[in-house]
């Protein structure tokens, strides 16, 4: 009677040596922060591809590596710029956290990105998957990575039932890429096995007869690949509801704020907000200064984020009277497309100002 194997069993079966010798020839080798030691344009890519997809990272990176060459050029441009240059890329804490980073790498470590696994950590936004990573591609240095594309890869391959989120499962997980991190061609194998979660190992319909490891992938022999990783307990997200103001003057200029640090959108620049409950208008008054002559609002705009869904009620406004116009601020100002401010918009902005700058040309 055959026993079943367990996990060092299943690593005897060469799956570092496999997925290296499919990388050679079906592995992704053109990227645009391949084929370079340097750790900075490495480390620029490795921020801007968590939790978003390849495809959408290429010409983000292009158009950030062109205005911030190198390390010392990010930290001394202002948060302004770096957001405006993130701006559509979403989670913007990355790029935050990102810009002190580089300011922390020119004032702690002489402007040269530290080679040290924990320094490295220490720097905000990095993580120890993304350390990993950086150091694998750079020095080629032996740290096991876990993003999204591993997890999936790993709980298929060795059938893992739970949340990989579970603290239990995580480091499970941990434990198996670490095992599986070969010693030599870290580099090589690090972007392996992501190129294989992202490419045959997908979170949909999994090209598992392509696979180089599928003789031994224990979610293939039970025909239930998809089934891996467990998906997140199901959760009804509360709803926030909110209003902005679209407040126009008569230069056709909108006014934006810059929201608070943390939160959503944070550091952005976005639509006055007010209670869905306020009366606009005498909110403006109370809060800008401002006397303004509210039109019909716009439909309602959904924005789900991982804890909540904010629904936003755009209200269209014209300034009214002999109020004059608000001056200009560092949390303030009066914003038109054409004229190119290098900012950071929150998305709401993006979404609407096709719309809203359309209504006021006519």
């Amino acid at each position: 009677m055959n026993r079943p194997r367990n996990d060092s069993e299943l690593n005897t079966t060469r799956f570092a040596q496999r997925l290296l010798d499919w990388f050679e020839t079906h592995g992704r080798h053109d990227l645009p922060w391949q084929g370079t030691r340097d750790p900075y344009p490495i480390w620029v890519s490795e921020i801007m591809l968590q939790q978003t997809q390849v495809a959408t990272v290429i010409p983000y990176f292009g158009r950030f590596m062109q205005r911030f060459p190198d390390v010392r050029a990010l930290a001394s441009a202002s948060e302004d710029e770096v957001l405006h240059h993130w701006t559509g890329l979403g989670y913007y804490t990355r790029a935050r956290n990102f810009h002190k980073a580089a300011r922390c790498v020119v004032h702690s470590h002489e402007g040269k990105f530290p080679t040290d696994f924990e320094a490295i950590r220490s720097l905000p936004g990095i993580g120890p998957s993304t350390a990993a990573a950086i150091l694998a591609f750079s020095s080629g240095q032996r740290h096991a990575i876990l993003d999204g594309n591993v997890k999936r890869v790993l709980t298929r391959f060795y059938a893992i039932e739970g949340y990989p989120g579970q603290r239990v499962i995580h480091d499970k997980l941990w434990r198996l890429a670490n095992r599986n991190t070969p010693h030599q061609r870290v580099g090589e194998y690090t972007q392996a096995i992501m190129d294989l979660g992202a490419t045959l190992c997908a979170r949909r319909k999994p090209k598992c007869g392509l696979c180089p490891i599928k003789t031994q992938c224990r979610s293939r022999k039970q025909g239930n690949p998809e089934r891996y990783p467990t998906p997140k307990p199901h959760k009804t997200l509360p709803v926030k509801t909110t209003q902005m103001l679209l407040i126009t003057d008569d230069r056709g200029r909108v006014l934006l704020q810059r929201r608070p640090p943390a939160g959503v959108w944070g550091g952005l620049w976005c639509f006055p907000e007010c209670e869905s409950h306020d009366d606009t208008s005498k909110w403006a008054r109370t809060h800008l200064g401002l006397t303004i002559k509210s039109h019909a609002s716009l439909p309602v705009i959904q924005h789900t984020f991982s804890h909540y869904r904010l629904d936003v009620t755009p209200v269209p406004a014209t300034l009214s009277g002999s109020n004059g116009h608000i001056m200009e601020s560092d949390e303030e100002l009066w914003y038109k497309p054409e004229l190119e401010n290098e900012i950071g918009l929150a998305a709401t902005v993006k979404q609407l100002s096709p719309l809203l700058f359309k209504r006021s040309n006519k």
